[in-house]
Order: structure tokens, then sequence, then C-alpha cells
């Protein structure tokens, strides 16, 4: 009986720790930006090629873009120094997931599917997917792509929604939009979607040589951007949408979308979103 009184005993205390900590990791993940805070440093992720988002610099090699600034405005709105960390990407949520970065400023649309596994800020960006064709494909429209193999980068939105849009084609994926580009200009596939944005500066690319590209005018989707943290970080979000709506007071996120797609731009696009949430914007 002693015995049997012992392991009880022992059984109550195991399960009084486990629960005391799942409790205290329910606390600790929580309370994010607190962590952020005493570390003194926000860990921002943006993708590790995408212009004008996220790319390095060819002549400083360092990293710049629309996504950079913004996480340099977020830690300065936290007070903290900001550690950048260019993600691939297919591992801009499974690097959240796990810890190794505090949010993702990656020019990340919102999808159902997505809002399962993370949060979203308000929306900081907007934007419309298009697809890249030769311009001697034939292809004029979306409905041309029947058939034809259309590449997207791995864990992009662009393929996700390239399998809803274009279910007649057969839609392939490579490591990023620079491989899907090759892809294209090597006839591997015939179509490539991605953000207008990144399609552009291919299209600037290939002027004036052997392979003329253009995007197909009809969008297959139009993306609203938001700011990425795991589940459940509550102030972190309250916090990270407070900067955004600052910046957009204060006119630094117009001067912002100026300096990296609009007039002081390749692109002279015109900023037309408003910074709202993301599952609702129009």
């Amino acid at each position: 009986m002693a015995k049997r009184g012992i392991s009880i005993l022992s059984a109550g205390k195991l399960l009084g720790l486990l629960l005391a900590g799942s409790t205290l990791s329910s606390l600790a993940h929580a309370e994010a930006l607190d962590d952020i805070k005493a570390r003194g440093t926000l860990i921002c992720g943006t993708q590790n090629a995408s212009a004008p988002y996220a790319f390095q610099d060819p002549a400083s090699r360092t990293f710049v873009g629309y996504d950079v600034d913004m996480c340099k405005a977020l830690a300065k709105s936290l007070g903290v120094k900001l550690e950048h960390r260019p993600l691939s990407t297919e591992a801009r949520i499974p690097e959240l997931k796990m810890g190794r970065v505090d949010l993702v400023a990656g020019s990340m649309a919102y999808l159902p599917e997505r809002a399962e596994q993370v949060d979203f800020s308000l929306q900081y960006l907007q934007g419309a997917i298009k697809v890249m064709v030769k311009k001697d494909s034939g292809i004029k429209t979306l409905a041309d792509l029947a058939g034809r193999k259309v590449c997207a980068s791995k864990g992009s939105s662009s393929a996700a929604i390239a399998a809803r849009v274009l279910p007649k084609a057969q839609v392939l994926t490579f490591q990023d939009v620079a491989s899907c580009y090759l892809g294209l200009q090597s006839d591997k596939v015939e179509g490539f979607t991605a953000g207008e944005l990144a399609l552009k500066c291919f299209e600037i690319d290939s002027q004036g040589k052997g392979n003329p590209v253009m995007m197909v005018p009809e969008p297959t989707y139009v993306e609203h951007m938001g700011i990425v943290t795991n589940k459940n970080n509550p102030k972190l979000i309250a916090a990270i949408n407070e900067a955004i709506l600052q910046m957009d007071k204060s006119g630094e996120l117009s001067a912002t979308f100026e300096k990296w797609l609009g007039e002081q731009s390749i692109y002279k696009l015109k900023r037309t979103f408003k910074v709202e949430p993301v599952d609702k914007a129009s």
C-alpha cells in the first residue's frame, strides 16, 4: 500500500509539474513582445532574393528593399536593435514557428489557410499576382494557359493561387523566382507566375535581348500583405499595428512605397492600398 501511495503521489506531482510547465510555456509564448524588449533585439525575417522587397545590393552586399525598411521601422518603434534575417520563400513560416525569427516582413499575402498557422498585422502593402510569358508565345489571356506548364516559387502564395485559378494548367514549383525565369527562357515552362513587381524586373531585363517577355494583363489575384507573427501574441501584433498606423499617419509608409515601388523606382506605381485588416481589405 505504501508503495502504491508513493506512486500515486509521484504521478500527482508529475501531472502538476507538467501542467505548470504548460502554463509557463503559454505565458512565455504570449509575451513575445516582452521577450523582444528584454533581449533588446528584434529578429525580423524577410525574403532573401525578391526585389524590390528584400535583396542584396550588388555594390554594398547588404540587404535592402521595402520589407527591410519595414523591419528597420518596426525595430525603431519597439525601441530595440534590428537583426535582419533573410529567408527563402518556403522557409518563412517554418522559421517563425521554430522561433528563429520574431516576425516576418516577407510580403506575405493573407490566405485563410495561412491564418490558421500564423497571425497577420494590418495591411502594409498590396500587389497583384500575374503570369509572365514569352512575347512570341501567342498567350494573351489566362485561359490560353490551359494545358501549359506554369512555374511558381516553392511555398509562395503565387503557387497556391495558381493551383486554384489555373486548374487546367500544369503548375510546377521551382526553388525561387530566378529559377522560374530561367525555366521560362529555356522553354522548360511556358508561363511564370509571381508578384507583378518581381515580374516587372524580369520584363525590363529581357528588353533588347533574344527572348523578350511580357505579362498577361489579367491578374490571377490581388494580394493583401501583413506582417506575420506566431499565433497568440496579441501584444506583439498590437505593437506592430500601432507602428504601421503611425508610419501611415506620418507619411513614412508612403515615402517607403515611393522609394521602392513608386515614382522614385523603376515601377512608377501609385499607392492605392489602405492600412486596414488584411482579411477585409479591398
